[in-house]
């Protein structure tokens, strides 16, 4: 981990995936909350939100025939 007080964003993603997923350990849950900024989570989320959308869209398209 960084040696600064706030979660690099590249650490915030990581942490976002793993929620999304269900998979968060208590401790990195832990240093979000202490250490993470709520702006960072948001983007991040927005971010996995659309890319697990253009996958399933992209799923979907090739799986239907059309």
């Amino acid at each position: 981990m960084s040696d600064n007080k706030s979660n690099s964003f590249k650490e915030t993603f990581k942490s976002v995936g793993a929620a999304f997923f269900g998979v968060q350990s208590n401790k990195n849950r832990e240093r979000d909350f202490n250490h993470g900024k709520l702006s960072h989570f948001i983007i991040a989320g927005i971010i996995a939100v659309l890319i697990f959308i253009a996958s399933l869209v992209a799923v979907v398209s090739l799986v239907l025939p059309g």
